[in-house]
C-alpha cells in the first residue's frame, strides 16, 4: 500500500466513523519499531507502522488509524486528546480503536537496566543496589544510620 492509498483510507475512516474530515497528511513510517503510530500535535500529521499492515492486516491497523484520528479530533476540538483523558477513553470505546498495539514479532522487549552500582553500609554491612551512580556522602543507612560506600559492580 502507498502513502497516497493510506491517506484515502484515513480520510474515508474519518469520515464515516467522526463524521469529520482528515485535512493533513498521513503517512507510512518504518522506522517505527515499538508503536503502531502516531500523531503529531504541531503540524497534525499521522504516521502509521507499516509493518502492522503487514503482519495483522486492514483490521488491526484501522484500529490503529482510529486510535490516532481520536488524538487528532480531539486535539483541535480542544478537548482531551492525551491517554489518559476521559475524552479520549470515551470516543476511543465508541468508534471502536485499539487501546494498545500488537507487538511485532522478532522484536525485543526492552530489559530493564542491571544494577551497575552498589551502596553497602560500613556499619551493618546492608547493601543497596543501584542503578545510577550517587555521591554516597548525600546518604546514610536506613537500618542504623551508619556511612554509605559506593561500590562499582561487574556488568556481564
Amino acid at each position: 500500500m502507498s502513502n497516497d492509498e493510506l491517506q484515502l483510507w484515513i480520510e474515508q475512516v474519518s469520515r464515516d466513523n467522526f463524521g469529520v474530515p482528515f485535512r493533513h497528511k498521513a503517512t507510512f513510517n518504518s522506522r517505527l519499531s515499538s508503536t503502531g503510530g502516531r500523531y503529531f500535535i504541531k503540524s497534525h500529521n499521522i504516521e502509521i507502522n507499516p509493518l502492522q499492515l503487514t503482519q495483522f492486516g486492514r483490521e488491526e491497523t484501522e484500529r490503529i488509524i482510529k486510535h490516532e484520528l481520536c488524538h487528532y479530533h480531539l486535539h483541535l476540538a480542544k478537548r482531551g486528546y492525551m491517554h489518559r483523558d476521559a475524552d479520549f477513553k470515551r470516543l476511543l470505546a465508541q468508534v471502536g480503536g485499539s487501546r494498545y498495539c500488537q507487538s511485532l514479532p522478532g522484536m525485543k522487549a526492552r530489559k530493564p537496566l542491571p544494577y551497575r552500582y552498589k551502596l553497602v553500609c560500613t556499619a551493618c554491612a546492608t547493601e543497596y543496589p543501584r542503578k545510577r551512580k550517587v555521591d554516597p556522602k548525600r546518604y546514610r543507612c536506613g537500618n542504623c544510620a551508619g556511612k554509605l560506600k559506593l561500590q562499582t559492580l561487574e556488568i556481564e
